[in-house]
């Protein structure tokens, strides 16, 4: 099959150690952790995480401290972190035991995080 066809969407897989997923295949999910947010689970791994993020117009995360490094990069929209506009392309990278305190989006965004669970 040439690498540019498209299969059907398929489940998980695990093949020793390597998982994969279709993104676009997964439902999107309330987030527990703020209101307007959702979020799709895409993997998780030696106690990191990665999700797709989506945030609706005016979200906003509450202050909390990072257990471990957490890595962003934004897909489309705009985000403010610590006072920072974050437009599409841009990677952040929060080290542990640093505080985040009114990440929030006015118009909207989507980005791709890693963490520590």
């Amino acid at each position: 099959m040439p690498p540019d066809t498209l299969i059907a969407p398929q489940p998980p897989f695990d093949l020793h150690g390597y998982t994969a997923v279709d993104a676009a295949a997964l439902p999107w999910r309330p987030s527990t952790f703020a209101p307007g947010v959702e979020v799709k689970d895409l993997g998780s791994a030696n106690g990191q995480s990665m999700q797709l993020v989506r945030f609706a117009p005016g979200a906003v995360f509450p202050r909390h401290t990072h257990a471990g490094p957490e890595f962003l990069w934004l897909i489309e929209g705009e985000a403010l972190q610590q006072g920072r506009r974050l437009g599409p392309g841009w990677a952040g990278t929060a080290a542990a035991g640093t505080v985040d305190d009114g990440f929030h989006s006015p118009k909207g965004c989507l980005f791709l995080t890693v963490y520590r669970d």
